[in-house]
């Protein structure tokens, strides 16, 4: 994103929307709608996305002002819903259109760092005392239900989660003094508690804290929750892991912890180890239920990428696999395509490694031979985005949709077609905001 500055009175409207982009093959910047008489543009008579006006689902963007708005930075976040991100759609802005991300009456901040599941956001806000359920409805954040904490406390951005079904999630988190790991099982119908406790994990040897939230996913094939986390000497940001990080199995009906974990030998830190997934997707599986994780080692004076997988049925990392092989800095986020394909998120060491630096890319990753490939649009590469806390993708519909922010050229959102290999650019953004988030929410009644 180009610098630019900002007027504070511009608070409740500003937007801007950036987008990476992929595709490993020639872009156009015609209109993508499918039709083969409209030149430049492929033709895709079994494209299975609706039209805008069909579709179940639209999109939210999520922007900040100031600054990158990860962590909490920035000077407020505000969200916009759109229903097109094809280059038809207007450009867009949220000068005087948006709804800032807090409750009805100011007092409780909600945070980017959320869950997201069909038509609702859960989170923990900012007064750290309640679970949420929320929508964002036109130009409004309207709160379903909330539950207060009964037994265990979270605060806002530090916990991990994972879905049992459409209906049951489970929270969990390092507790206040970081000795102990909390869960609570929520109903998501209604927002109950269905239960709580700690689990029987102890902290691996050498540490004294756990680190805040680790990352937590259901493996459906398994009948398992997989834990990723890991032990540390002392507690904030000056604290060093004191092994690689460990993998405990738990049964997820009882809550408690099968066998003793393990420590890995193949990477250090999970990508995303302090905010769960609650802001980039670290996570993924393939049809064959295989779990693919993203991860990163301290080596060679840069944070070197890898990619993991437990083959279905395990319970340890196949010591054989590297998804991500001669990585040229941290892998941030990954998302499965389908046909053995990933759209991966990363970042070029040499390049810089500050939240703002103009280091990081996307690539279609093969998770067969761990090829990749930058994407590139009309014979030339991407130019590398700013913000390294950021999730600007959303695969729906046969369709990945991607958010450009660069240094040099107008924000803008990419529109890649799994199938042929396509892509066409889309919707421009107005400058003058930072464009950390896309969603793809279902429809509101």
């Amino acid at each position: 994103m180009k610098k630019i500055k900002f007027l504070p009175s511009l608070l409740c409207g500003l937007f801007l929307m950036s987008f990476m982009a992929l595709s490993f093959t020639a872009c156009s910047d015609d209109d993508p709608s499918g039709d083969p008489d409209v030149p430049g543009t492929p033709e895709t008579p079994d494209d299975p996305s609706p039209s805008p006006d069909a579709r179940t689902y639209h999109f939210d963007i999520f922007m900040t002002v100031g600054a990158h708005g990860g962590m909490n930075k920035g000077d407020g976040t505000i969200v916009k819903s759109v229903s097109d991100l094809t280059a038809a759609a207007e450009l867009i802005d949220i000068q005087n259109d948006g709804v800032e991300f807090r409750d009805p009456n100011g007092n409780n901040t909600y945070s980017m760092e959320l869950i997201a599941r069909g038509k609702y956001y859960y989170q923990v806000p900012s007064s750290n005392d309640r679970f949420t359920k929320l929508q964002v409805v036109g130009n409004s954040v309207k709160v379903v239900q909330e539950q207060p904490f009964v037994q265990n406390t979270y605060k806002v951005r530090s916990y991990t989660h994972a879905w049992l079904d459409d209906h049951t999630l489970i929270i969990m988190a390092a507790n206040g003094d970081a000795n102990k790991i909390v869960w609570t099982k929520l109903n998501a119908d209604d927002m109950t508690i269905l239960g709580e406790g700690t689990l029987n994990l102890s902290l691996p040897e050498g540490a004294t804290v756990f680190t805040a939230s680790g990352i937590l996913t259901y493996n459906e094939k398994a009948d398992k929750l997989y834990y990723f986390y890991f032990g540390k000497d002392k507690s904030g940001r000056t604290g060093k892991a004191t092994s690689n990080f460990l993998t405990a199995i738990i049964n997820p009906a009882t809550m408690s912890v099968e066998g003793t974990p393990k420590v890995n030998a193949l990477a250090g830190e999970m990508a995303g180890s302090a905010y769960g997934e609650l802001l980039q997707s670290c996570v993924m599986y393939d049809e064959n239920e295989n779990l693919y994780l993203a991860a990163f080692t301290d080596a060679n004076d840069m944070e070197q990428g890898h990619l993991l997988r437990i083959n279905a049925g395990e319970t340890d990392f196949d010591p054989t696999y590297e998804g991500y092989p001669n990585a040229d800095g941290k892998l941030l986020t990954v998302q499965y395509l389908g046909g053995n394909k990933a759209l991966v998120y990363a970042r070029t060491d040499a390049e810089g490694t500050g939240i703002d630096d103009y280091s990081h890319y996307y690539s279609i990753l093969d998770l067969t031979t761990g090829q990749r490939e930058r994407l590139s649009c009309n014979g030339s590469e991407i130019p590398y985005s700013g913000g390294r806390f950021a999730q600007r993708t959303v695969v729906v519909d046969g369709k990945a949709y991607i958010g450009v922010n660069t240094a040099d050229s107008n924000p803008c959102i990419y529109i890649y077609d799994i199938a042929t290999g396509s892509v066409t650019k889309g919707a421009e953004i107005a400058e003058g905001y930072y464009f950390d988030m896309l969603r793809v929410v279902d429809n509101a009644d």
